[in-house]
């Protein structure tokens, strides 16, 4: 993460680039240990994703003077085009594979991210630096260590690493469960799983849409601009954390599986939808209260209790039974609710320095 902002932006999403072309060259191989150094090297590339480009725009918008409420726009915009691009995705790597076979979709990727690699080449490079040629004279191991500084003394920054920690991993539990839960109930004519994630993919792409519509209700009604992003993100929150509970309460009785197969699907329906809720109102606080010149660093300090939670959740569903999995879902996400709600009510003491605007 540090490396991102020591380096740059710009080479860091063109690694990123690299190391995808080499993952999905690789899965051409029959071997296992071959395989095995793909997923290696795809745990690297992920962190470039989740860290590189946001960094790069975030930096890039402001540099270039853009107004800060654009930013918003274009992380709901973001989540928009995440979903519009997942559903695609689905049917072109449906066609890639009925052309090719199995390896056909990762052919399909090579391509695409050729192209996304031909477009990056044209980037303006950017760093985390406060003042121009910082990057130069700061070593990554001092960047390493003020992006640990600034999470652990600045109480908003390591809200909001926790905050989205808890429902991301929330949100990744699901995802590795809503397959075998709907299968599992074995409903009449069984599940069209291709048109369930289409749903799903669709709904989050909705959320995105709604997205600028909540938040001006929240605003103008429920709370001062200055709150309305924290506001709105703990209402997406606990709205996720209700959703979660059906499934928890409905598999937990013995209710007519017809009758509960109907509500947990459209449960996990709205689930995806507050997805697309969330996505730009989480980018949205990243980009108030992270640092510039740390983003890199800190966007990756955050995946760690992330990904402490997402191997809690999946190792759950092996030892628990399905509705209890589903109660700890719900509390991840109203956790996030109500971790989020101390930003807007609580009066917490912030140390450190805060971040300019």
């Amino acid at each position: 993460g540090s490396a991102v902002d020591k380096f740059g932006r710009k080479r860091s999403c063109i690694v990123y680039c690299v190391l995808e072309i080499i993952i999905n060259m690789l899965e051409h191989y029959n071997d296992f240990t071959t395989l095995i150094i793909g997923r290696v090297l795809g745990g690297i590339s992920t962190n470039l994703l989740f860290s590189a480009f946001e960094s790069w725009m975030t930096t890039q918008h402001r540099h270039l003077g853009f107004p800060e409420s654009w930013l918003q726009r274009t992380y709901s915009e973001t989540s928009i085009g995440n979903g519009t691009m997942a559903v695609l995705a689905g049917i072109v790597a449906q066609l890639l594979e009925d052309s090719f076979g199995h390896i056909g979709p990762f052919q399909g990727a090579v391509a695409l991210t050729v192209l996304a690699l031909v477009l990056i080449l044209r980037w303006e490079e950017n760093y985390g630096e406060a003042e121009e040629g910082e990057h130069e004279q700061s070593s990554l191991y001092k960047q390493f260590i003020e992006g640990w500084k600034a999470t652990c003394t600045n109480s908003n920054i390591w809200r909001i690493g926790l905050t989205q920690a808890l429902s991301e991993g929330a949100m990744y539990t699901f995802v590795f469960m809503w397959v075998p839960t709907l299968l599992s109930m074995e409903p009449s004519g069984g599940v069209p799983t291709g048109c369930v994630f289409s749903s799903l993919m669709i709904a989050i792409t909705m959320g995105g849409m709604m997205f600028p519509v909540m938040y001006n209700v929240v605003s103008k009604y429920f709370a001062p601009k200055e709150t309305s992003s924290e506001m709105t993100a703990s209402l997406i929150y606990a709205l996720a954390s209700v959703c979660m509970a059906i499934p928890a309460y409905c598999l937990s009785t013995s209710a007519v599986a017809s009758f509960c197969f109907e509500r947990i699907l459209v449960s996990f329906v709205i689930v995806e939808f507050s997805v697309g809720l969330f996505n730009p109102v989480a980018g949205t606080l990243r980009s108030k209260y992270v640092p510039d010149n740390l983003q890199g660093g800190i966007l990756n300090i955050f995946r760690l209790p992330l990904n402490a939670v997402v191997v809690a959740g999946t190792y759950a569903t092996d030892i628990l039974p399905t509705y209890q999995v589903y109660i700890l879902v719900s509390a991840c996400f109203m956790a996030a609710a109500i971790l989020q709600s101390t930003m807007i009510f609580g009066r917490w003491k912030v140390t450190g320095s805060k971040k300019n605007d």
